[in-house]
């Protein structure tokens, strides 16, 4: 894939911004959860640590957000009687934990519309399940969404083994279509405007050559992705029509608008998409912006946000959003201990009143500069408005 993106979009950059931290707490989060009491040695997390990416003391990085994780003394497993130190949510955390649960699990049905259509979209209506684990995130599905959701649709879902011999060769397939879930964004835009489905340029009215690109887009009829008119070999127009309203369709699909062109491209085949995608979203910035932010491609579906926020904010998205903000919390509480625990180290060795002479020198100095540079640019200005050959 070429290592090119979007002209920048700020708003769109801003939206696409993640802290490391947010990533690696969420693990730490999910690592909990397997355990029914919620709470784990802190060797355990620190065996954790290189899988996470991380280096140092685990009992360290806890430490650094107090709003989400407490630790503790407890008998060391094995009764040996012996205390070691363990960590699990504090309250604060705990609430938002279970908050979060319960917004995943009242969006049961809402998964099972997005899986069915996301098996609609593929070749055969059957994805191998191995290879859906890229879309788990996207999607919003949590760890054990097949057994949340078969038992519940066994008339629209089944698990099927077509190479018993094969590892990892189990496919997930749509026992029925279901004509109700078969409408693309699009098509549900054009209905609630009474009018015919076709995409709509998201970028400003400036970008003049980019709307009228689009119009010549729209001149041939829309075609769903719901459609088999794929399968059928047509004109390379045709195909990237196609091709363009899968990718569109799948980014409404996913909780944020958003996914990485590297997960996107691992469905070629199955969603009959284009060799070099990258390519085919950046001939249409109306619809997709494509960033390269922190070194990941990401295609982000500019109808989908209004500035850096979502349009529209799943439940889901809304309870994470609330966990962050009680990480971003604890991170700033444990940032202003540190920051005053060093002015105290530093009043004791009585450097902060030599810093700020040191600093009272540096401003004499900035304003002095400063005065000369405003004499000299006063001096310029005058001698441009009465040099001879001005007036």
């Amino acid at each position: 894939m070429a290592r090119w993106s979007s002209p920048k979009d700020p708003a769109l950059e801003a939206a696409l911004r993640r802290n490391r931290r947010w990533v690696v707490n969420n693990q730490i989060k999910r690592l909990l959860l397997r355990f029914p009491s919620r709470t784990a040695p802190v060797r355990f997390l620190q065996s954790r640590f290189k899988t996470l990416d991380l280096m140092g003391r685990a009992a360290n990085w806890l430490g650094k957000y107090p709003s989400c994780f407490e630790v503790f003394s407890a008998d060391a497993e094995g009764g040996s009687g012996e205390q070691e130190p363990y960590f699990g949510f504090t309250k604060r955390m705990a609430a938002l934990v279970d908050a979060e649960e319960a917004a995943v699990a009242a969006s049961e049905p809402a998964m099972a519309d997005r899986l069915a259509r996301v098996l609609m979209l593929a070749r055969g209506r059957r994805l191998q399940v191995s290879k859906l684990s890229a879309l788990r995130g996207p999607l919003g599905l949590p760890d054990d969404y097949l057994l949340r959701l078969l038992p519940a649709h066994t008339d629209l879902f089944r698990l099927a083994n077509p190479y018993p011999h094969r590892r990892n060769a189990a496919e997930l397939e749509l026992i029925r279509w279901a004509p109700s879930l078969a409408v693309s964004a699009v098509e549900a835009t054009a209905a609630a405007n009474d009018s015919a489905p076709r995409f709509t340029c998201s970028l400003p009215a400036s970008w003049t050559k980019s709307h009228a690109k689009m119009e010549e887009f729209n001149s041939t009829p829309y075609i769903s992705p719901y459609s088999e008119e794929w399968a059928v070999p047509g004109t390379d127009a045709e195909a990237e029509k196609r091709a363009v309203a899968v990718a569109h369709e799948i980014l409404s699909l996913t909780l944020w608008r958003k996914m990485s062109i590297l997960k996107l491209e691992h469905f070629r085949r199955e969603f009959g998409l284009p060799e070099d995608t990258a390519r085919m979203l950046l001939r249409h910035p109306c619809l997709f912006y494509v960033s390269n932010r922190y070194k990941i491609h990401t295609v982000v579906l500019r109808e989908g946000y209004e500035g850096s926020e979502l349009r529209e904010k799943d439940p889901v998205v809304a309870a994470k959003d609330r966990l962050g903000e009680l990480m971003q919390e604890g991170l700033q509480e444990y940032n202003q201990r540190r920051r005053a625990a060093n002015v105290e180290k530093k009043r004791r060795r009585g450097e902060i009143e030599v810093k700020k002479e040191e600093e009272k020198v540096e401003d004499e100095e900035a304003a002095r500069l400063e005065s000369a540079e405003k004499r000299e640019e006063r001096r310029r200005f005058y001698k441009v408005l009465f040099d001879d050959g001005n007036r």
